[in-house]
């Protein structure tokens, strides 16, 4: 039994057209802390960690945890993909439902990426745990993270004011498995 239900994992590498998504390795620790200290990506997520406070702690292999995917764009990470349960300290509509979270380098933005690895990431989760809705929650000021979350069917349930920001929720229906 995993965070994300019986759930075996992980599972074998999800590939797109032009990304795989996989368990973190060894070599992808230089991306999770240039992900966790850039200012650009901590943007609208209360702001950038320390390099050297990450250099210190991190492991040398990344943590692996169920619903935590390295986004590979040719042998490199590019980015995070997370589907983790939301817990008691989000919005009530919130708890207990599969919630989807992202980081990517900025080097690649624009580039369409996460719309096609999140989407490869709810293809999966329909997949192994059908009819669950999932949650997405970003600050509303993020203009690209709202459009992504309407290109990935994203509805808004509510804003609420939380971080000193008026914040977003939105909720993609279950896909319904076929009779």
């Amino acid at each position: 039994m995993t965070e994300l239900g019986p759930v075996a994992w992980p599972p074998p590498p999800i590939t797109t057209e032009r990304l795989v998504l996989r368990e973190p390795e060894a070599r992808d620790r230089a991306t999770f802390i240039e992900l966790l200290a850039s200012p650009e990506v901590h943007t609208y997520l209360g702001g950038p960690r320390s390099r050297d406070v990450l250099e210190r702690e991190l492991p040398e292999t990344p943590e692996r945890w169920p619903g935590s995917f390295v986004v590979d764009l040719e042998g490199a990470m590019i980015g995070q993909i997370l589907l983790r349960r939301a817990t008691a300290h989000r919005r009530p509509a919130a708890v207990g439902k599969a919630d989807l979270g992202y980081l990517f380098l900025p080097q690649v933005w624009g580039r369409r990426y996460a719309v096609e690895a999140c989407a490869a990431a709810l293809k999966w989760f329909d997949g192994v745990l059908p009819g669950e809705p999932v949650v997405l929650t970003t600050q509303a000021a993020n203009v690209a993270s709202m459009r992504l979350a309407a290109k990935l069917g994203f509805t808004e349930v509510e804003r609420f004011h939380a971080w000193d920001a008026e914040q977003w929720l939105g909720l993609r229906s279950p896909v319904t498995p076929p009779a």
